[in-house]
Order: structure tokens, then sequence, then C-alpha cells
């Protein structure tokens, strides 16, 4: 069995495996350990899942996401009712600031914008409507603010990623250039990837990560 029909076995079983994931329609194919997922979902959250699932296995470099959602008649919202929904919900969620992000809707997809001080707080208002009814997308271009003591930023992931067991600090890089954080170096897998990215953002300072970390 050659890697890449291997890869795509244990993509697939993955996605089996996750209660999150009930469509039968998702196609995967793999090449070069670079992950294709097609076919369609009834909700975006299940989207999400998949593609999360995809990169828990060992060996996936990279996704590429063709799956659709096709929401099904039960589910379909109006644009108003999306809207009104979202409001209601960030709203009520303590992680994201009051009158700090807005919202619009076309087509079942959210829009965000707004500032916010820290990234938590940006993935908090996406998460939190990612599991709406008639929901197709949610573009979340909130902004998070540079924050002081920028220069302190690489020195934190560094001593982060020193203390989890996942990685050799000696093949991740971290520099920092006001508040973009640049991760290199290699890890051995998209989950450690993601890992070192989290460490980078959980940082004070952070605005934008570069993360170049390749998997080998």
């Amino acid at each position: 069995m050659s890697s890449d029909t291997s890869l795509q076995h244990r993509v697939t079983a993955e996605l089996i495996w996750d209660p999150a994931v009930t469509s039968s329609e998702i196609g995967v194919t793999a090449k070069d350990g670079i992950v294709s997922l097609s076919g369609q979902v009834e909700t975006y959250d299940e989207k999400m899942a998949a593609e999360a699932a995809a990169r828990r296995v060992y060996g996936v470099k990279a996704i590429v996401m063709e799956i659709e959602v096709d929401v099904p008649l039960s589910f379909k919202r109006s644009d108003v009712d999306i809207a009104t929904t979202a409001v209601a919900r960030l709203a009520w969620n303590v992680a994201v600031p009051p009158d700090c992000v807005s919202v619009k809707v076309s087509k079942g997809v959210i829009t965000l914008t707004g500032e916010v001080d820290h990234h938590f707080q940006f993935e908090a208002a996406e998460r939190e409507l990612r599991h709406l009814c008639g929901v197709v997308a949610v573009n979340n271009l909130i902004t998070v603010r540079s924050q002081v003591d920028v220069a302190a930023v690489s020195d934190r992931i560094s001593e982060a990623l020193d203390r989890s067991w996942l990685f050799d600090p000696k093949t991740v890089t971290v520099t920092a250039d006001g508040g973009t954080v640049y991760l290199g170096g290699t890890v051995r897998s998209m989950q450690e990837r993601r890992e070192a990215l989290g460490a980078a953002w959980a940082s004070p300072g952070t605005t934008a990560v570069v993360n170049s970390i390749g998997v080998v």
C-alpha cells in the first residue's frame, strides 16, 4: 500500500470515528501529505469538525477544504434571524467584550468585524457562532490590538514551548517583529504545529502569527 493510500485510509477512519462528523458524503484524497476533503455536510460546525479530524492524523502536512455546506430545509433561517441570534449570543458570551464586535450576514455567511484586546476573544466570537442553524460560513475579520511589552513575546513563546512535553525546543524557532510572531523549524505532526501556533497566539502582544513550521 502506498503512503498516499495509507494516509487516505487513516484520514477516512478518523472522520468515521469522530462523532461530530456524521456525513457519509465526505471524500478524501491524499498526495504527498496534502489531504483534500470534498463533498457536502449539513452544518458549518460539521465542516470545521471534519477539518479538525483530518489535522489530527499523523502525516497530514496540509489540507485542501472543498467541502460545501448544504443546509437542509429544517435548519434554514433567514439572514435577519441569523443576525439577531448572533448578536444575542455574542452579548451572552463573557469572553467577547461588549460593543466591540459587529455582525453582518449575507446568504448565511456571517462576517465579524471589530477590535479586541486578546486573540482568545477573537476565537471565542467565531466559535460561539459556528453552531447556529442556517450558517454556512463565518468570516472572522476581527483584529487584535497590539499590546505593550511586545519585546517579550518571543521569550514567552519559547518558554511555553520549552514547558511542553510535545516539543524539542531546539527544533522550533521563534522571532517577533512588533506584534507579529514568526515561527520556524520543524515538528513531528500537524497537531504539534497547531500547539506551537496556539502558544504563539496565547502570548500577550501577539497580533499576527506567520507559521512556517514544517512537518517531518
